[in-house]
């Protein structure tokens, strides 16, 4: 039987999904992360498919949505897009941290998932954690510094004022590119990588991370197996059945 907990773990809200009997085990373990203006409860489908198969996920909550939404109107959690991003980012570390530090977790197991904004801190996550053996990014995008320079100009071009100066918009830009994946393909170190996204997609322009998926092939030379990307030409920013189903057989597979 799969159970489903509401929890808090490093202080933070989260679903704890796992088989009633592994519940106390060692197991490997999932992290997934919703997308923006979602909430954790909203990728249960996800979880509840790979704890059938005996691991043990974990859906955090991230700032500003859910649980701990505080009432932000629509144009200030856009501007927060990126914090939000990176503070999910440290804040698995700690997630992480506090299931090992229980015993729950098998360290050399240990998956990253996510949807839209969930696979750019996927992706993102990949450049701070050599504890992530495997990732999933479902509609996500690796590139944080030129996705970012990008938002701010369609804001500019709708003539909205930006609550920030020309010298902290570079100083978030710089920020960024340490988490930029783009920039450091090289931090993947080989880890088994998937990608599913939609043709039509506006919200996350398929084309670039496509772009980034044909870069990255040769670092997988003799080891194909472990990137893959699966481009549904009729889908737009919604993951299809067949891109569930399809990372439910990436994590048995490699992880």
């Amino acid at each position: 039987m799969v159970i489903v907990e509401k929890t808090k773990i490093a202080h933070i809200p989260a679903l704890h999904i796992v088989q009633n009997q592994l519940k106390n085990e060692k197991a490997p373990l999932i992290l997934f992360v919703h997308g923006f203006g979602s909430a954790k409860e909203h990728n249960l489908h996800y979880a509840y498919l790979y704890a059938e198969e005996g691991f043990r996920v974990v859906l955090p909550e991230a700032e500003y949505h859910g649980e701990r939404d505080k009432g932000l109107e629509e144009l200030e959690m856009n501007f927060k897009f990126w914090d939000i991003v990176i503070n999910e980012i440290k804040e698995l570390q700690g997630i992480k941290d506090e299931l090992v530090g229980k015993g729950l977790v098998d360290e050399t197991r240990i998956g990253v998932a996510g949807t839209s904004m969930g696979g750019i801190v996927t992706l993102g996550a990949l450049t701070q954690y050599p504890w992530i053996k495997t990732a999933v990014s479902l509609m996500g995008s690796p590139y944080y510094e030129e996705f970012c320079r990008g938002q701010i100009e369609e804001l500019k071009r709708h003539d909205i004022e930006l609550p920030f100066t020309d010298a902290e918009l570079e100083e978030k830009y710089s920020e960024l590119k340490k988490y930029d994946l783009s920039l450091q393909p090289e931090k993947l170190n080989g880890r088994p990588l998937f990608f599913w996204h939609g043709e039509k997609d506006k919200m996350v322009p398929f084309k670039y991370t496509y772009e980034f998926y044909q870069e990255i092939k040769p670092l997988y030379k003799g080891k194909a197996e472990d990137l893959s990307f699966i481009a549904d030409t009729r889908a737009d920013h919604k993951v299809t059945r067949e891109g569930l189903l399809a990372s439910v057989e990436w994590f048995k597979k490699h992880l």
